[in-house]
């Protein structure tokens, strides 16, 4: 059972929309919302208030770019959660209200799961099971890919996101918001091995970031005690150092699930995973260990509709549909196996 499908995801500051068509991604338009810059981190209601302006007009033109009339559409699907309250509801009502009106089936799809699922929008796919490190702003997590509906989370933050570590250490200097782009930028001039910050050892395939922002802050505050000038002077090598050290901490529990659990097929989904240093370190691992890694297209690894679109496929194979009264979860769970 294959179909046309729209998909909605308005889940923080992306508007995106998106169709597929028979596992196919026709089209995929993101509306990026660049008015949370001056206040340093996303605003919930200037966020859902550029939702309501820019859903139509991004819904019209992911239609138009795939060539499909809303006549088409077999089912609409939308981002049901995780994010933000405010933003979710503006995805969620524009979905309900198309699927009433068409009188198609309607598909609530899981954020994080649409992040793992990137990897089957283009070519190559990894075979199953497949080893995702799944990193966001708000999520860091490894899982086991059974099937595109079948998940086993093996390991996870027991505390902030490596995406939270970076964009605060990035606040710590002085960036602007998003800080984590910024890092990358900048450690590429720098030397990674210039400062070293502490590594903190979670039992089994968990992480922690925590620890590692606040011996950021403190280090940062003894040096600038001493010469006023240090972060501007060497923000290079702090972005780098502090880059290589989150890296470091991610490569070490992939490398050890790899390991234990005889899983060679890699891949990594979320932001974060946009960063050029960790896909560059990805790959350079895997030549060594014998890996086939697996990396979206970097408009697939940030927030877009094109993930919630492949979710939604799978999804209406199974007719796995919602009631026309769902309502958006910002606190939606992740469990692995979501059925």
């Amino acid at each position: 059972m294959s179909g046309t499908i729209l998909a909605i995801e308005s889940s923080c500051d992306e508007t995106s929309a998106s169709v597929v068509k028979n596992g196919t991604v026709l089209s995929n338009i993101v509306s990026t919302q660049e008015v949370h810059q001056k206040y340093g981190g996303v605003v919930p209601e200037l966020a859902s208030r550029a939702h309501q302006k820019n859903i139509l007009p991004v819904v019209s033109a992911a239609l138009d770019d795939a060539g499909v009339e809303k006549k088409d559409l077999d089912a609409v699907a939308f981002t049901k959660g995780p994010g933000l309250l405010g933003a979710l509801l503006v995805g969620t009502s524009f979905a309900k209200g198309m699927a009433m009106a068409l009188d198609i089936p309607l598909i609530g799809v899981n954020h994080m799961q649409a992040h793992i699922l990137a990897h089957f929008i283009d070519d190559p796919k990894p075979n199953f099971p497949f080893l995702c490190l799944t990193v966001s702003g708000g999520h860091t997590q490894l899982v086991v890919v059974h099937s595109p509906l079948n998940m086993e989370i093996v390991g996870e933050t027991i505390d902030d996101a490596v995406g939270e570590a970076f964009d605060k250490t990035a606040k710590i200097m002085g960036l602007d918001y998003p800080g984590g782009p910024l890092i990358d930028k900048y450690a590429k001039e720098g030397d990674p091995l210039k400062y070293e910050f502490p590594n903190v050892n979670i039992p089994e395939y968990n992480f922690s970031f925590s620890g590692i922002k606040t011996a950021f802050l403190n280090f940062l505050r003894k040096e600038s005690q001493k010469d006023e000038n240090f972060v501007k002077d060497n923000m290079a090598d702090l972005c780098a150092s502090i880059q290589y050290t989150l890296i470091k901490i991610l490569m070490k529990k992939l490398i050890k699930a790899s390991k234990d659990l005889n899983i060679k097929e890699i891949g990594i989904a979320g932001g974060v995973s946009a960063n050029s240093s960790l896909r560059n370190t990805i790959l350079e691992e895997g030549k060594k260990r014998g890996w086939n890694v697996f990396i979206p297209e970097f408009e697939h690894c940030t927030d877009n509709a094109a993930m919630i679109a492949m979710a939604a496929h799978y999804q209406y194979e199974g007719k796995d549909f919602e009631a026309l009264n769902t309502s958006p979860n910002p606190r939606l769970k992740f469990t692995g196996s979501e059925k």
